[in-house]
This record gives C-alpha cells, sequence and structure tokens, in this order.
C-alpha cells in the first residue's frame, strides 16, 4: 500500500496501470498540504497507522515537504519506507541532476505537471500575489529562472510553464524528466503488498 502526496496523483495512477491489476493500492492525502507541511505528519501518521494494524505493508511517497524531518522521524519508528529525495523535484531527476541543477543555478523555481497545472491557484492565489501583486519580488526576488520538470511532453502545459515563468519575471528553461524515480520505488512497494495478500480498495 502507497501513502502518498496528492499534488503526484495523476503519475502514480498512471504508473499503478502499468502493474499487474491489484498489484498495489494507493492512498492519497490532499495536494493542498503543500502550504500545510504541519498537516502532514498527523495525515501520515493516520493513514499509515490504520494499515499497518490490518497488518499491511506500508510505503510511503512524499517529501519532507516542510516537516523539518518529523515525518522522517515518525516513519522511521515504524519502520516503514520512504521513497528517497527531500521532495519531489530531486525524485523526478535523480539526486545527482538535482545537485547539479542547484549547483549550476542556485535561485532556481522548479515545476512540476502539477505546479504547471494549478499554477494560478497555488502560487498566484494561495501566495497572494492576484491582491498584492508587490509581494512578487519578496517571495522570487533571489530566483532567476523556473526550470520545468515535465512528466508528460505537453505543449499546452509547455505554453502555461513559459507564462508561469514570465509572470515571476524568471528565465524559462524545460527538462522533460518522465517519472524519475517513482516507478521502480512503486514496482518495489507492490511486491511488499503482494506478500500480504492485499488487493485495490482492500
Amino acid at each position: 500500500m502507497l501513502v502518498a502526496c496528492g499534488a503526484l496523483a495523476r503519475e502514480l495512477v498512471d504508473i499503478q496501470r502499468q502493474l499487474p491489476q491489484g498489484a498495489i493500492e494507493i492512498t492519497c492525502l490532499p495536494a493542498a498540504w503543500h502550504n500545510r507541511p504541519e498537516k502532514i505528519v498527523p495525515g501520515v501518521r493516520q493513514k499509515v497507522g490504520a494499515a499497518l494494524k490490518k497488518g499491511r505493508r506500508v510505503a510511503v511517497v512524499y517529501g519532507d515537504c516542510g516537516t523539518g524531518g518529523e515525518l522522517d522521524t515518525y516513519l522511521d519508528s515504524v519502520g516503514v519506507t520512504r521513497i528517497p529525495g527531500a521532495h519531489c523535484y530531486e525524485m523526478f531527476i535523480g539526486k545527482q541532476s538535482f545537485d547539479e541543477e542547484m549547483e549550476n543555478q542556485l535561485g532556481t523555481f522548479f515545476l512540476t505537471d502539477y505546479m504547471v497545472r494549478h499554477f494560478e491557484r497555488i502560487v498566484m492565489q494561495g501566495m497572494g500575489l492576484r491582491k498584492h501583486p508587490q509581494l512578487r519580488d519578496l517571495y522570487f526576488g533571489n530566483y532567476t529562472r523556473a526550470l520545468y520538470l515535465a512528466q508528460i511532453d505537453d505543449p499546452g502545459l509547455r505554453k502555461k510553464a513559459e507564462q508561469a515563468a514570465e509572470t515571476l519575471g524568471l528565465a524559462y528553461e524545460f527538462r522533460f524528466a518522465g517519472y524519475g524515480e517513482f516507478p521502480a520505488f512503486i514496482a518495489e512497494a507492490a511486491k511488499l503488498d503482494n506478500k500480504t495478500g492485499a488487493t485495490t480498495g482492500a
């Protein structure tokens, strides 16, 4: 069973479809919790705890996502594995490539398909930039580029990503990342899940 961030739901379900039917169950917590990291650990604890009580094997698909290490502290205490990486950007391109990108240009604002699709709600409205445009320079003054790590190569999303970069006053770069490290992690989690005889929806 996977307990995952809702911002990754589309990608995880697509990967799930490539596995044998019923190979693994996925349950997602609200994507909006990216802006409310204090909710993440209690939410994960509830989902993971319930699964463990049923004798399920669980893996977690989350970055630290602002929990300050609390997520890993909890997961270590109950022996549950989390996909490696501090955040999904690193998971999509791998630690080495992520570190290289940051070393090449520290002031990088990363975009994923999810971020591009919901840029207006997450950034412009969620961060108050629509009501207070002057906040743009406060929030993004130290950034120099927007790097779009695409999961699918969609011209419409590319255009939206370019527009997002322009709105933030950042240079735009595109990189096709695909699903990165997620397929291998999910396939391994499915093997563990199947040892319990669990099926999707159980």
